[in-house]
């Protein structure tokens, strides 16, 4: 994902949202294929999402893979249905690293800078980077402090790197932690160095062929998944990625199905083909001294289990997996559509409580609540843009004659959506810990918002501009 949780960012605007348990706990019995499909049908229902994949796994078998719904070409969404998993990817590319690590072509605790002659920053801290503070999100690297939007515009991982050269680290490595693409980006460039071979090439050989995901790819070139849906006021809306991944991205470019991630899943719970020794696997699987966080898992606590786990957002698609070490369990959900409310995550929440024997809570419509305030706030601020135009030459009428600084307290009410709306990408950045944020972007999953927050900034406009084109139709009459 190149823009991971826009969405958890824009919620704390509106409410706030909680997902309980699950009220009924029984002994924990292997869900079945039934029991995952009636779970997954009701969330579908409720949620009105328009298609969705998921796989559970335990110890060394896949539980059930199943698809549902469709794709926007209107066939059924399968398990072997590819789906762009975001910023999942990232464990799959620290895995990448770890094979190398194990035959000692790359060094997890030596400079990046020494294995990656191409990576050079303009701040020297840089050079103290190494490939554990890549993989842990604790290198330094920001958005804040790279020229993100050139390194995006990068053609492949070779100029992506270069392009980060102008750039600085907003803390020394090592003692902070901040989600950044741009780690797992020169990781991905890293492997590539190292191994002689392109990124996706290197994943298709040493990663995806041993597991038998014959249906995984990096980029767009060898699977290409169907346009994703945005939800416009409950409307789901086809529309394709904002960027396709011209390269092997590090950060967010695998495609995968629920068929595949179940080999993946079996893999990371320490069943099937191993493809590092276990020590590097346990290494991949520990949180770092400075966060909860290591090597493309994070840590959550669900109804109860210490799960690890991680999700994806891309613009179009959204994606969650999570493995559960005390029990052998593994979950994936992923979905062609992307809003303000994370769905794939709830959904998860429900397959870890059947796996617990647990009657799950009725999947909620939180993003249809939300959208649905939105929606009023739309044609709430219709109908004030309405009511000011008409009653403008009132208003001009009552303030005719009055200093202009009165005139203009009086209108700041009306002009403040305006300096909302033209400040929002920096709000939304900053409101999601510095991550750089486009206005290309919050036309995407925050739609929506987006559309509210425009319409109550024309409105505020038209209703100012037509109070002072009265104030000066009164003052001509008089």
């Amino acid at each position: 994902m190149k823009r991971k949780h826009l969405s958890w960012a824009l919620l704390p605007l509106l409410l706030t949202l909680v997902v309980t348990p699950g009220a009924t706990a029984n002994a924990a019995v292997e869900p079945s294929a039934a029991a995952i499909d009636a779970y997954v049908a009701r969330a579908m229902e409720a949620k009105a999402l328009p298609g969705i994949s998921v796989v559970v796994t335990h110890g060394g078998k896949v539980v059930h893979a199943g698809g549902y719904g469709h794709d926007s070409a209107g066939d059924p969404v399968t398990e072997r249905t590819p789906m762009r998993v975001a910023s999942v990817s990232k464990s799959f590319t620290a895995m990448a690293v770890m094979t190398l690590v194990d035959e000692g072509r790359i060094a997890l605790d030596e400079p990046v800078a020494q294995q990656l002659p191409d990576f050079r920053m303009a701040d020297p801290r840089a050079g103290r980077i190494t490939v554990r503070h890549l993989l842990n999100q604790t290198s330094g690297l920001s958005d804040g402090r790279v020229d993100l939007r050139a390194a995006e515009s990068a053609t492949d991982l070779a100029s992506y790197v270069a392009a980060l050269r102008s750039g600085a680290v907003a803390a020394d490595p090592g003692t902070r932690w901040a989600y950044c693409n741009a780690n797992y980006e020169v990781a991905a460039r890293l492997v590539e160095v190292a191994s002689g071979v392109s990124f996706g090439e290197y994943l298709e050989q040493r990663v995806f062929g041993p597991l038998g995901m014959t249906d995984s790819a990096v980029g767009d070139q060898t699977v290409k998944p169907a346009k994703g849906f945005n939800s416009l006021f409950g409307v789901w809306v086809s529309r394709p990625e904002l960027r396709d991944f011209e390269y092997a991205s590090g950060a967010g470019g695998v495609v995968t199905n629920a068929a595949d991630m179940g080999q993946w899943l079996i893999s990371q719970t320490g069943g099937g083909t191993q493809l590092v020794r276990p020590e590097s696997l346990a290494t991949m699987h520990t949180a770092s001294k400075v966060r909860d966080y290591g090597m493309g898992w994070g840590r959550e606590t669900v109804h109860g289990a210490e799960l690890l786990v991680h999700s994806g957002n891309l613009f179009t698609y959204s994606a969650v997996e999570a493995i559960d070490p005390a029990t052998g369990y593994g979950f994936a959900v992923m979905a062609n559509s992307a809003g303000l409310y994370d769905d794939t995550y709830e959904v998860l929440t429900g397959l870890v409580a059947l796996s617990q024997g647990r009657t799950p809570e009725s999947p909620g419509g939180q993003r249809q609540l939300v959208e649905l305030a939105l929606g009023l706030i739309v044609l709430a601020a219709v109908g004030l843009g309405v009511l000011g135009t008409l009653r403008s030459r009132r208003w001009a009428g009552r303030h005719t004659g009055r200093p202009a600084w009165r005139i203009g307290l009086r209108l700041v009410p009306a002009l403040l959506p305006l300096v909302l709306f033209v400040l929002y990408p920096e709000l939304v950045s900053f409101l999601m810990n510095g991550r750089t944020v486009t206005w290309a972007q919050v036309t995407y999953a925050a739609a929506p918002l987006t559309l509210a927050l425009a319409v109550a900034a024309l409105a505020g406009v038209v209703t100012s501009v037509m109070r002072l084109r009265g104030l000066r139709s009164v003052a001509s009459a008089r």
